[in-house]
């Protein structure tokens, strides 16, 4: 006999409106109230609502925060982020607490002024507390602070230098923080603030928290502001930094090499290669292979990307060279090729010169270019015409040659001994091999990579 199926029941579950979100929301000394927010609802009439629950009035002096490590507010722009089952908070609303926090910053009790720098330096991570904290005139009031705070506490300083360090360092993050929102201008800064900061690079080396956060502000300032720049070139040097690339913390090593690269990429054109020779002088290149690159400990992601930029930046300085054409006229340039030839074949004596050894000194010039590997035997300046890699070719030509003078000789002997259509002629490699160099290592294309 036939199959009859029953009908399906009407009372299936409905999916519930994608408008509501289901969330627990705490209140210090109070359980949590499960509550359906909707989110078409204006989000003063949801607090409201919660307010009226917990019979609070005011419900304006209120506000809805994550209840998570972020604490972050929860405003009309971001509440659609709000997930069902997330856990809120209320709390008062970021124009009271920027105003408590303000209050409470400048009391005159040094452990009420420690928690109040604290909780401002966790709060300013929110940009709707730190827009509210800004309008108060809170920058200001920070920097103020930095720039008398060692006068003021030179008694605390002696006696309870923690508490001053950990003073300074919150006074610090939350200025971090603060500006990291893009809200204020780096431009408004003075002379002794930065002065200030610029001396904490120094003065508080063995504090890593001050001293990450000051070099995070000379970064910042250095890459924010052209007149900034020039203020921090003239008070920090290369030789106050290299010190601390050679500690074992990698986060200051990572700031350190980022404020390097910003002096190195605010610089002007003719201060670049200025400040290239003082990292050569003060043995750059050889402290971050010894402290960074070769340091029993994994390279994280950020110091990759600042020491590829430094990479980026060094060699870009290469670019006048690589774009130069030899002038086969410049008799300078021209004994730069006559160097080759003498290291490399040892000629120490010349023919005299006569109508008759002036043929066959042309004869031995040619002889030897054509074993240097050139492509033009009688004028090989005519082989560095070409852009890229124009002169910088001769100059690696000429640096192999004099700081490795028995590889340069043996390659040149080798290679000279060997048939005419061998395939790696000293010159014509060399030539080639920078050309390829410059295209992997993107020489001249500095803007492209750094952005």
């Amino acid at each position: 006999c036939p199959v009859v199926l029953a009908p399906r029941s009407s009372s299936v579950a409905m999916p519930p409106p994608a408008d509501i979100v289901k969330v627990a929301i705490e209140w210090p000394g109070a359980f949590p109230k499960l509550m359906e927010i909707d989110q078409k609802k204006p989000l003063s009439s949801i607090i409201k609502e919660v307010c009226d629950g917990w019979s609070l009035a005011n419900h304006d002096q209120f506000a809805l925060q994550h209840a998570d490590s972020s604490n972050f507010y929860i405003t009309e722009k971001n509440r659609n982020e709000i997930k069902n089952g997330a856990i809120l908070r209320l709390t008062t609303s970021p124009a009271q607490n920027a105003q408590q926090l303000h209050e409470r910053i400048q009391s005159s009790s040094m452990d009420a002024k420690l928690e109040a720098l604290k909780d401002l330096a966790n709060y300013s991570r929110d940009v709707t507390f730190a827009q509210e904290f800004i309008n108060l005139d809170g920058i200001s009031l920070l920097t103020q602070m930095v720039e008398s705070g060692t006068e003021r506490y030179q008694k605390l300083q002696k006696i309870m230098k923690p508490c001053f360090g950990d003073m300074l360092s919150f006074t610090l993050t939350a200025f971090v923080e603060l500006m990291d929102h893009g809200i204020v201008s780096w431009d408004t800064f003075s002379v002794a603030f930065i002065k200030k900061i610029a001396s904490y690079v120094n003065k508080f080396a063995s504090d890593i928290s001050i001293l990450q956060r000051s070099l995070a502000i000379l970064e910042s300032m250095v890459l924010n502001s052209h007149d900034l720049y020039q203020k921090v070139a003239q008070e920090i040097t290369i030789g106050q930094l290299i010190p601390h690339l050679q500690g074992t913390d990698q986060e200051i090593q990572t700031y350190t090499i980022a404020v390097i690269n910003a002096l190195f990429l605010k610089a002007p054109d003719d201060k670049r290669q200025e400040m290239a020779n003082i990292l050569a002088q003060k043995q750059l290149r050889s402290i971050i292979l010894t402290h960074v690159i070769r340091a029993q400990r994994a390279i994280n992601n950020e110091m990759a990307h600042q020491l590829y930029v430094l990479q980026v930046l060094t060699f870009n300085l290469l670019e006048d060279r690589m774009m130069t054409k030899m002038d086969p006229q410049d008799q300078a340039q021209r004994d730069i090729i006559f160097e080759l030839r003498r290291i490399a074949f040892d000629a120490e004596s010349e023919p005299n010169n006569s109508s008759g050894s002036m043929e066959k000194r042309k004869s031995m010039y040619t002889r030897d270019y054509k074993k240097l590997g050139f492509i033009n035997h009688v004028n090989p300046a005519m082989d560095f015409t070409q852009t890229p890699p124009g002169m910088l070719a001769l100059d690696n030509m000429l640096y192999f040659a004099k700081h490795h003078q028995d590889a340069y000789i043996r390659i040149v002997l080798e290679n000279s001994s060997r048939e005419d259509k061998h395939e790696c002629p000293f010159g014509r490699s060399s030539i080639e091999l920078t050309k390829m160099l410059c295209e992997i290592l993107k020489v001249g294309e500095l803007r492209k990579l750094i952005c």
